[in-house]
């Protein structure tokens, strides 16, 4: 029996640091997508750094995020920057996304909670966007927040993404339980695929 020798490509260096400074924010992004799931963030707004542990940990990449921005006025403008900066990063890490798998889908539960996200590193910038989150705040944090969020990260990373609230009342639970199955979506998302080399991921030839 005729063994294939499939050269599986080597990824070593997807990493990206990516700076944003505008009037309103001073934002710093480092992330290694063949990380070991660290994280530190200081973003000014504890329950977004918080969320970002999330993406870290789940997704299994190395995040360092910094930011400074104009929180005295309200989080809008760091949260927004942030999620252009990781965007931003994200983009500049796949590179031209050669070898990678390019679809991901997780649906996860976090106790009466239950999100569902299907993504595609497809070069087309779309979010689908279907949470229903019942009150105005967690803590601090502004949970019209978490679409802005979404919206600028999508548009950066130039991905189409799709979340789906199946069950769940509990804000926090619903916000914690979508950035979780991102997370978990967007690692199977970005793995290399051996079978499929160093070719991208697309019939066309080009995302």
């Amino acid at each position: 029996m005729q063994t294939l020798n499939r050269q599986i490509p080597s990824f070593e260096n997807r990493i990206a640091t990516v700076s944003r400074t505008t009037k309103e924010t001073d934002v710093q992004v480092t992330l290694n997508l063949d990380g070991q799931g660290k994280c530190s963030a200081a973003t000014g707004i504890p329950f977004l750094d918080h969320m970002l542990d999330q993406i870290a940990s789940h997704g299994l990449i190395d995040l360092d995020v910094r930011a400074t921005g104009d929180i005295n006025i309200d989080d809008h403008h760091t949260n927004e920057d942030v999620g252009i900066t990781l965007g931003q990063a994200l983009l500049k890490a796949l590179g031209d996304r050669k070898g990678i798998v390019r679809f991901g889908h997780f649906v996860a539960p976090l106790d009466e909670a239950l999100i569902q996200v299907a993504l595609d590193f497809s070069g087309r910038p779309h979010l689908s966007y279907g949470l229903q989150i019942p009150t105005q705040r967690v803590g601090t944090y502004d949970t019209q927040l978490v679409r802005e969020f979404f919206v600028a990260l999508v548009n950066h990373s130039q991905m189409t993404l799709h979340i789906r609230h199946l069950d769940g009342i509990n804000s926090h639970h619903i916000i914690e339980a979508t950035f979780k199955a991102f997370a978990r979506a967007m690692r199977m998302a970005i793995e290399i695929d051996p079978r499929r080399s160093d070719a991208i991921p697309s019939s066309k030839g080009v995302l």
